[in-house]
Formats: structure tokens, sequence, C-alpha cells
């Protein structure tokens, strides 16, 4: 049995992917096997000997201590795409009320409400207050092609917007599923200099603090609309502030309000809406549960922010997982041990990312201690046997 400690509400359609004969479910674990989350910090937790990975329902993972898991060979897993549609409707929500003002007209057709028959001609009168241009023929920067940025984008050219996107990291694989019509930006400067609206779409880490400062806005076109539903951190709040007084920027839309931001002026401050759908929830929940379920089980790695990605068919046979130091003559140790003691490779793999690898090798036998024999090669984190 695996034991799976929940730090949050998980939607029961994920945790029904966890075979009750198999798994024990609980937010009292003591020492669990994996941990489900999605916003609980974990920073200041102790992890127990038992724990092997923790699955985020969500992208972000910013409340998760990333360094300490990978040191000890736990797995950090999230779930990229599984909340794209909900965070691509509120970028398109966000460009419209960043171009009109939609909400000040609200607020203000609720002062005028007690004007009995008035209310019609006072708004007629009034309407032109809150104008503001169409999306259509404008061009739009999306900076960050991954699962979010690339639907955006999609959904921007079917508007009728010209859109430049930038990613120095864009796979192929998520290449295939842009739109042709998507002018691809080399230098972040493109997009400054031909963009109306700019949305963000990119990961926050310390070398992405303050990604959006007073230097990067005076490279960009007079009247800017800037959308973040990322991550707060990447804009620097005092740089924004100050290019709304100034003109410079004419609206802000942020998904991550704070004492700064929640009231003032041009900033439309959303309080942390972008995966707040129904649809959106039950989705990470199902991806967070299977990545759990098919490391536990098999040993398979997808989806890892610390780990490398690493995948292979069962076939039956015992199978061997170790986590190392991405160091040389690790795997070269473990094979000589295998071969030393009779033990036939039926199949292996190996994938490295960064300080640290991880290798499954499939044999047709486990002679008696192989673990603890595994696990005293000098570079090994981590052993099991699954």
């Amino acid at each position: 049995m695996y034991s799976v400690k929940i730090l949050n509400k998980i939607a029961q359609c994920g945790l029904s992917k966890l075979d009750p004969d198999k798994y024990t479910i609980s937010d009292s674990e003591e020492n669990p096997d994996a941990i489900l989350v999605r916003s609980a910090k974990m920073h200041d937790m102790e992890f127990g000997s038992n724990l092997l990975c923790v699955a985020r329902a969500g992208a972000g993972t910013n409340n998760i201590p990333i360094d300490r898991c990978t040191e000890s060979g736990i797995v950090v897993f999230n779930t990229p795409g599984a909340n794209a549609v909900a965070v691509k409707e509120l970028a398109i929500c966000a460009m419209l009320l960043a171009s009109r003002d939609v909400i000040g007209g609200i607020n203000w057709v609720k002062t005028i409400a007690d004007n009995g028959d008035q209310v019609g001609p006072m708004v007629e009168k009034g309407k032109s207050a809150f104008a503001g241009p169409e999306l259509k023929k404008k061009t739009l920067g999306v900076i960050g092609l991954g699962a979010i940025g690339a639907k955006i984008a999609n959904a921007a050219i079917r508007l009728g917007m010209k859109v430049y996107g930038y990613d120095p990291y864009l796979s192929v694989d998520a290449a295939w599923h842009l739109d042709s019509s998507i002018i691809h930006a080399n230098e972040l400067d493109e997009i400054y200099a031909n963009c109306d609206y700019i949305t963000l779409h990119i990961p926050y880490i310390p070398a992405t603090k303050h990604f959006v400062n007073a230097d990067t806005i005076a490279k960009m076109k007079d009247g800017v609309r800037i959308i973040n539903l990322a991550r707060g951190e990447l804009v620097n709040d005092d740089d924004m502030i100050e290019a709304l007084k100034a003109g410079k920027v004419a609206k802000y839309v942020t998904d991550f309000p704070n004492a700064k931001t929640a009231n003032c002026e041009n900033i439309i401050a959303m309080p942390h809406l972008g995966a707040s759908t129904p649809e959106s929830e039950d989705n990470c929940a199902i991806m967070a549960a299977k990545e759990a379920r098919d490391y536990l089980e098999n040993g398979n790695i997808k989806n890892s922010v610390n780990m490398p990605n690493a995948i292979m068919p069962r076939n039956g046979d015992p199978r061997i997982c170790v986590i190392n130091k991405n160091v040389p003559n690790v795997i070269a140790k473990i094979t000589e041990y295998l071969s030393a003691n009779g033990v036939n490779i039926e199949n292996m793999v190996n994938a490295g990312r960064k300080t640290v690898a991880y290798t499954m090798i499939d044999v047709d036998k486990l002679p008696e201690g192989i673990e603890d024999a595994i696990r005293g090669i000098e570079g090994v984190v981590r052993v099991r046997i699954v």
C-alpha cells in the first residue's frame, strides 16, 4: 500500500485515479509516500523518510522547497497545461478590460441608479467616458509560448490581431501548435517596439524577478497595455505605477494584487482567478494524481520540475530506480555490480538534468542486498525497487 497526504482540497475526480486497494489517502499521514498539494506552503515542512514525490495540482511550484527535495531524491511534479484553457480565457478577458473601461462604466451606472427615468438619458450622455479601442488589428506580444502562451497567441490571431511571440526555449513540439501567422521575435526588443498589448507567461525564478521594470517599459510603445497572469514578482510594482502616472502604460492587469496595486488608478487587480474554474481544478487534480501514481508504481517521471523526464514501458521484470548526482562513473558502477552478480539488464533508460540524473533498469532477478549495494555507490542519492 502507498500512503498519500493531501495538503489542500484536491478534486475527487483526481483522487479517484488512485486505486483504494493500493492507496490510502488522508490529510494527517505523518510519513507519506506522496504528497498532493495546491497552494499550501511547504518550505517549513519536515519530510519523512518515505516521501518519494510531491505533485502540485497547478503550474507554479514556489510553495515547494525544490532544492531540498532534489537533495533528498524527492521528485516534484507540476501540471503544465492543465489550466491552460482557463488562463487563456482570462487573458482574453484581461485584454478587453484593459481596452475599454467596462469596470469603470459598470461602477458608474450603479451611482446613477436612483435617478429614475433619467438613467437612460444619463447613460447615453455619459458612456463616452468609458470608450476604448478594439482588439482587431492591434498587435499583441506574447512572452512565453508554453501551453498557455501558445493558446493565447492562437486565440489572438483568430480575433484579428497581429501577434509576436517570444520564447528562447520554444520546443519543436510546442512550435507545431502555433498558428503560422504568429511572428517569431528573436529579441524582446521586437516585442517592446511593436506591441500594443504585452502578456507575460514565463516562470518566476531569480533571473526573471522584476522582468518588467523602468528600463524595459521605456522600450515599449506609448500607451502599451500589460497583462500579468503569471506571477506578481515578474513586475516591479513601483516602476509600473510611475509608468501609469506618466501615461507610458495605459493599463496594467494583474492577477496578483498587493497593497500597492489593489486600488491604484489604471491597474485592474483580479483576485488570482487564472485557474479558478471547476474544469481547471479537475484537470490539475487528475494530472497530478496520475503523475504521482505512475512514478510510485512504475518509476516513470513526466512533468517534473527538479528531475529529468524518463519514461520506459514495463515488461513485467523487476525495476531498479536510481536517483544520483549527475557525475561520471555512477552508471558504470551500477552496471558493473549487476554484471558481477549475474544480473541481466533487460531494458534501461538514463537521463540527466543539471546536477541530478535518473536511471531505470529492468532486470531478470534481484540479488539479496541489491538496494543497499547500489545505495552505497558514491553519488547515489536514492534507490528503490518497483
